[in-house]
């Protein structure tokens, strides 16, 4: 695996970046070691740019220091998906209802816009452009929920939420299925439907976890 910095922004923000979106897609991998010999060398740095990256990743909940062991990459576990997954729930649900109140015509051609993004990326198989593109429709209901605070905690979570979010994305069995859960929030929260855009962004959650789960045991977490 090779690693490549941004040259156009600071060394310890590009380093720190770089880190973060490959823990974030797989490609570092929960609880490989991370060896600040060995990342030095894949991204051509010294020792301490990545030493505070790794530090600022801890905080983030991506990375965990184990003593006399280093730092390693956070596994999935159990117990975090469901935590996560509990919290993330009960705020699309919230943002899912506010938006069928507040959505702006404006937001309404935006939230078509990005499923049809959403759709060309399912088509291709492309699980990057997958990911986008559903964070994507998600910011936008979130920001039609029109709830500053709220935002303030969607944007939080974000991180986590795109790790485990990229789980499920990883298998392209489930995207007939994500279109049609997609599709159903889309349309409650354009007919103001309160109850139903609840209801559909419950159960999206809800496969989500149960996939994911299925996931990690099959793999014996």
């Amino acid at each position: 695996m090779q690693l490549t910095v941004d040259q156009d922004i600071p060394l310890r923000e590009s380093v720190y970046n770089t880190l973060r979106k490959n823990i974030l897609i797989g490609e570092l991998k929960p609880g490989e070691h991370l060896t600040e010999i060995r990342l030095g060398k894949m991204l051509g740095t010294s020792r301490t740019p990545i030493r505070e990256a790794i530090r600022k990743l801890e905080l983030d909940g991506l990375v965990v220091i184990v003593p006399r062991s280093g730092a390693r990459v956070a596994p999935i576990s159990e117990r975090d998906l469901k935590e996560v997954l509990e919290v993330r729930r009960a705020l699309d649900v919230l943002c899912a209802e506010l938006a069928s109140r507040r959505i702006t015509e404006e937001e309404k051609k935006q939230l078509q816009e990005a499923y049809s993004r959403f759709a060309k990326a399912v088509e291709k198989k492309d699980q990057l452009a997958v990911a986008r593109a559903d964070v994507e429709l998600h910011d936008i209901i979130a920001s039609a929920a029109g709830n500053r605070k709220l935002l303030q905690l969607v944007s939080g979570l974000a991180d986590q939420i795109y790790r485990y979010r990229f789980e499920y994305i990883k298998d392209d069995q489930h995207y007939d299925r994500l279109m049609r859960e997609h599709r159903a929030i889309i349309d409650a929260i354009m007919a103001g439907n309160e109850t139903k855009a609840a209801a559909a962004s419950r159960s999206h959650i809800d496969n989500q976890e149960k996939t994911i789960l299925a996931q990690l045991h099959s793999l014996g977490n």
